[in-house]
């Protein structure tokens, strides 16, 4: 069975993209279409793949400064030479499903989220504050690429949503129905020492961009004069640098072992942003460390309220400092979150990824086309 492999772009690294690692592993030999690429912003294994590009990867300064780019993104998908494969796997938040396929062959999307600013545009212009020429054009090409987004999503034959928030917003805006697979985490590279005894802060990673929400976590560590550790960089870090109290320190961007270490030792990670899913909260879950997070979006698909952490329940500086003044590390068993963890490794994604194409194929043409083993 020939394969291609489809993402929006790769000129960042986050859960997408290792999403796209875990579908390289299970299909080896094929390529990965996407529009832009920069080696040096993603992972190194991207190297050793075969990247195929769009016309836009021509573009100047396109891999650092893309968005004044988007609305080329959809001619750019649409002109991706798709002919000659039986299965195409796309992994998309924006512009991946939009490729077009032959009748004979399979689209299946794995959907992060419908297009964020299209749909949350309100939400998305305040929190990014934009100025005001950008709000004044962006209304105009927003309509516009709702309207592709909603025709796009009808040319994939099968949507796999990342978590059942993403199912149901698949539902409302696209009126198509998605299976649910949570996204893969490497748990091996997270070692567990039941045993470890933790620090005295509180621990973020993350981008440091506006919708991650780490204003939250620091307005509140600073009302409680808390510590709070944060890594990661990014375009808002001065801003949040300007907030921070002297209980707040920035580590910036970390080695993995580094950011093991930080896991393991901290009193509990925050997750104060709503997330299509969120990976990072598993990858300290793997550590055997409690989740203090947002009940809403995706995790409340990776997260047990009172098992494997807590919920705050307003997106407010109050209501996440309640949770954190009464928090006790001591009430969670690091075994029994760790374990938790498990259930999303990547051995089981592959799996439930295979089983859905295989069960998609034989459904399509009515005889099995591979077997899982063989992968």
């Amino acid at each position: 069975m020939k394969v291609a492999l489809v993402h929006d772009y790769l000129n960042q690294m986050g859960g997408a993209e290792r999403v796209v690692l875990a579908f390289h592993e299970i299909f080896p030999e094929a390529p990965l279409y996407t529009s832009i690429y920069d080696p040096k912003r993603v992972d190194p294994a991207f190297q050793k793949m075969d990247i195929r590009t769009s016309f836009m990867q021509k573009l100047p300064l396109v891999t650092r400064h893309h968005q004044p780019y988007l609305p080329l993104y959809p001619f750019a998908m649409e002109n991706l030479d798709l002919r000659g494969y039986d299965l195409v796997l796309s992994s998309s938040s924006a512009f991946g499903k939009g490729v077009i396929t032959r009748p004979e062959t399979m689209h299946i999307c794995y959907c992060h989220t419908p297009m964020r600013w299209c749909w949350n545009y309100q939400e998305y212009v305040e929190r990014e504050q934009l100025g005001k020429v950008a709000r004044g054009v962006l209304p105009f090409l927003i309509t516009g690429l709702r309207v592709w987004d909603q025709t796009s999503a009808q040319r994939v034959d099968h949507f796999i949503a990342n978590s059942p928030a993403i199912a149901e917003r698949i539902r409302k805006y696209y009126r198509r129905e998605a299976a649910y697979i949570p996204p893969p985490v490497d748990t091996k590279r997270f070692p567990f020492e039941p045993d470890m005894l933790p620090g005295d802060y509180f621990l973020a990673v993350s981008r440091l961009i506006p919708y991650k929400r780490l204003d939250l976590a620091i307005e509140a560590c600073n009302r409680l004069q808390l510590p709070l550790v944060i890594i990661g960089g990014g375009r808002d870090e001065e801003r949040l640098k300007r907030l921070a109290g002297p209980t707040i320190r920035f580590m910036g961007r970390l080695s993995d072992e580094e950011v093991i270490y930080y896991f393991q030792h901290c009193r509990a990670f925050l997750f104060p942003g709503e997330e299509d899913f969120g990976i990072t909260p598993l990858e300290a879950q793997a550590c055997g460390r409690p989740i203090i997070a947002y009940g809403a979006g995706g995790a409340l698909a990776s997260i047990i309220d009172g098992v494997t952490g807590v919920f705050f329940q307003e997106q407010t500086v109050e209501s996440l400092a309640s949770v954190l003044a009464t928090f006790d590390e001591r009430h969670f068993d690091p075994q029994v979150i760790h374990n938790h963890a498990l259930e999303f490794d990547n051995s089981r994604f592959n799996r439930r990824i295979l089983q859905f194409i295989e069960a998609k194929m034989q459904e399509s043409k009515g005889a099995p086309v591979f077997s899982a083993n063989k992968h």
